[in-house]
């Protein structure tokens, strides 16, 4: 792709249609790129887990989900990875939502290969320009294993019963692990943008999923700061 950024980087392309697929694989791999291929939202979401790709090429209609929901699922462990939403759809509250889902970019179809593959490098640039800690779809705390790509929390091998909702506040939780987690900023992640969310239900939510994790045997993982907000300690 004419950029060292771009040099042996691993594209995803998340697509169902086999024509399409192909014409972008062909196009990233004729620049230098190396690329895997998903057609559905599960198996997007599990490569994405196990091969770390530097860039994800996502259309929304999946056969299976969604491709919103990949977005929100990949988002749960990593920030940094760049999601560039490539779909037929064209009006503004597609982009809106994909966009405050956590997708960084929106090309719609069809669209010309020399404007993806300049997407797909900017995209580089800026993953490269921002370097920082490895992150991974697994997180383990003493007796908590949390399995980001599949969405599920275990204790000492027994799968927790969480609502999505209880799911989403201890992910965030579990992404900042030994960092104070203010009320507003559980309600804006928690819920998301156009959501409602309010302080009360925010705390009979916490209530439920620290009961969940006492009777499961992980009692006292979450620390509340009266007033603040709650924080979710390591083992020592």
């Amino acid at each position: 792709m004419s950029d060292a950024a771009s040099e042996s980087a691993l594209v995803l392309v998340v697509e169902d249609d086999p024509a399409i697929a192909n014409l972008v694989r062909t196009a990233l791999e004729s620049h230098g790129a190396q690329v895997s291929v998903a057609e559905t939202a599960a198996g997007a979401i599990a490569r994405a887990a196990e091969l770390s790709p530097q860039v994800i090429l996502l259309d929304l209609g999946l056969p299976d989900a969604d491709g919103i929901e990949v977005v929100r699922r990949v988002r749960t462990w990593s920030q940094s990875l760049p999601i560039i939403v490539v779909s037929a759809r064209a009006e503004d509250a597609d982009k809106i939502g994909a966009l405050d889902a956590g997708a960084d970019d929106y090309l719609v179809k069809p669209f010309s290969v020399g404007e993806l593959l300049a997407r797909v490098r900017v995209a580089l640039r800026r993953a490269s320009h921002e370097p920082g800690p490895p992150e991974s779809a697994t997180f383990e705390n003493g007796g908590l294993m949390i399995d980001y790509a599949a969405g599920i929390a275990r204790v000492r091998g027994e799968e927790l019963r969480l609502t999505a909702m209880e799911y989403r506040l201890l992910a965030l939780l579990s992404r900042n692990a030994d960092k104070v987690l203010t009320h507003q900023y559980l309600l804006e992640r928690a819920w998301g943008e156009g959501q409602v969310g309010d302080l009360a239900s925010l705390r009979v939510l916490m209530a439920s999923l620290r009961k969940k994790l006492a009777r499961a045997g992980a009692d006292g993982l979450i620390q509340t700061h009266v007033g603040v907000g709650y924080r979710l300690l390591r083992s020592s």
